[in-house]
Formats: structure tokens, C-alpha cells, sequence
């Protein structure tokens, strides 16, 4: 096969580092903006720059923003007392567009796990414990998943804070079966996550 030119190679090689993307994703993707309007390509390539330059991150929570603090960090209406962990910027997302929580975030920028190298001091945990001697925060609630990472993680900082600061309660989303689901279909994990966190009816 002939060696694509320079450039072309350079755009495939940068589009396969991308999550999911491999090299035939890649060249194909080049290959289509090359048939693009130029000003179309262009203002691709404007929007990636801007991302780079407008964006930033939020002192309060860590989150992606446009302002410093983000506009969820400066909203006054949201319960202060309230402040929900999530491992990165697209969990928050998630809850956001939900509409149920009506709190404050603090992404954590990953999971603890050794193998892969995040150890505690990769997290936010000093952006937590600088919130919790506000004094403000009475609730904490982990909303990080239900890995072995984020198990592990939860489990951290829950030891964490009962030592640290035990007035404050530390509390995780419900984990069980979801709605519409038939009980025979359910792996044994999530049956025993929903009769450790069963609730009164």
C-alpha cells in the first residue's frame, strides 16, 4: 500500500489516539474531511483550539467550566451542605441533566487503582478536605459506580472522613435492581446490593 503523505499521516496518527478510534476509523475520518467545505475543516479545527483556550478548571469543584467558579459552584440556590463525589466531569453531566440533585460536586479526577498508577495523591482529595473544614458540608455522597476502582475509592474515603471529620455523614447512591427489570435476570452482585440497601415500603 502507498505511504499516505506527511500530513495526512500526522492528522491519522493524532485521530487514533482518540478512545475507540483506530487507525482505519482514523483514516477514514481524515478522508471525510477532506471532502469537507474548507471552512467547515476549518472551523473544526477553530472549535478544538477554543476548547483548549476558553476552557477551564473550576477551583471549587474541578469540573470543566467556561468561568471560574462554574456556574453550579456560584449558584447560591443549590444545597451548600450537600457535596456529591463523582470520578470525572462527564458523571457530573450525567446527574446534572437527571434534575434530582440539588447539591455540590467535587469530581475526583479518577479512581484510586495501584495497578494503573492513581494512588490518592492523583485525586482531589485535598480539594475535599479543604471543603469539609469550611464547615459547611454535612453530607457527602458517593456517586462513583460500582467497580472494584470505585468500591475501593468509596471505601478510602469513607475511612477518610470518619477519622478526619466525623461529624459529617457519608452516604452512596442506592444499588440495586433497576425498574422494569425481572428479578431472574439479575447477576448475583446486584441482588445483593439490593438486600443490603433494601428500604422500608
Amino acid at each position: 500500500m502507498q505511504k499516505l503523505p506527511r500530513s495526512m499521516q500526522l492528522l491519522v496518527d493524532r485521530l487514533s489516539d482518540l478512545p475507540g478510534i483506530g487507525p482505519k476509523s482514523a483514516l477514514r475520518m481524515a478522508m471525510t474531511l477532506l471532502k469537507w467545505p474548507e471552512d467547515k475543516t476549518r472551523g473544526l479545527g477553530q472549535s478544538i483550539t477554543d476548547l483548549r483556550d476558553q476552557l477551564c478548571i473550576c477551583s471549587q469543584c474541578a469540573a470543566l467550566a467556561d468561568t471560574d467558579p462554574c456556574s453550579i459552584c456560584s449558584d447560591a440556590m443549590r444545597e451548600q451542605d450537600k457535596l456529591c463525589l463523582v470520578s470525572e466531569w462527564d458523571s457530573l453531566l450525567v446527574m446534572e441533566e437527571s434534575g434530582f440533585f440539588k447539591g455540590r460536586y467535587l469530581v475526583l479526577g479518577g479512581l484510586l487503582s495501584p495497578l494503573d498508577g492513581v494512588r490518592p495523591d492523583s485525586l482531589e482529595l485535598d480539594k475535599l478536605r479543604e471543603n469539609l473544614q469550611s464547615g459547611q458540608t454535612s453530607e457527602i455522597i458517593l456517586a462513583l459506580g460500582t467497580t472494584l476502582e470505585a468500591e475501593t475509592t468509596g471505601s478510602y474515603i469513607k475511612n477518610m472522613v470518619e477519622k478526619e471529620y466525623p461529624h459529617v455523614r457519608v452516604t452512596r447512591l442506592a444499588q440495586g435492581i433497576p425498574l422494569g427489570s425481572d428479578l431472574k435476570f439479575m447477576d448475583k452482585e446486584t441482588l445483593k446490593q439490593s438486600m443490603r440497601f433494601r428500604q422500608n415500603i
